[in-house]
């Protein structure tokens, strides 16, 4: 049995998971990346997608992110998300909105590094309702 560690997911709204778990899928900002026990300290940002846990009794769940930041060390890992929902919880709409919201910012955005972020972002979106509703 691989060795387990603490685990919390975090949203400005409550507290989705905290438990013990083996293994944890994060969709970090330079890609996706799996956390297990042991790990060196690292921090990262995270980009919208999909977070996969398994937990220490061998139970799997997913949860759909918008953003934020994990710190990741040796004994666990919390994920700081700027929105998260569980992905049965998880409502198309909800990226439709973001990625219309981004269109409109888009439209109005003076400097190339912002259009470039918002571009990012809605490639990102784009990405993740492909992943979570494939057509």
């Amino acid at each position: 049995m691989a060795d387990s560690f603490n685990f919390e997911l975090v949203s400005p709204e409550r507290l989705l998971v905290s438990g013990s778990v083996t293994e944890v899928v994060l969709p970090a900002t330079e890609g996706e990346m799996t956390v297990m026990a042991n790990h060196a300290p690292t921090m990262t940002t995270i980009k919208p997608g999909v977070v996969k846990v398994r937990f220490a009794d061998g139970k799997t769940d997913s949860f759909v992110v918008f953003g934020g930041f994990a710190d990741i060390l040796p004994k666990g890992c919390t994920l700081l998300a700027e929105s998260a929902v569980h992905v049965d919880a998880f409502d198309a709409a909800l990226i439709s909105k973001r990625i219309d919201a981004a269109k409109a910012e888009l439209a109005g955005a003076t400097s190339d590094d912002h259009r470039f972020t918002l571009e990012t972002y809605m490639a990102q979106l784009t990405t993740l309702h492909g992943a979570i509703l494939p057509a």
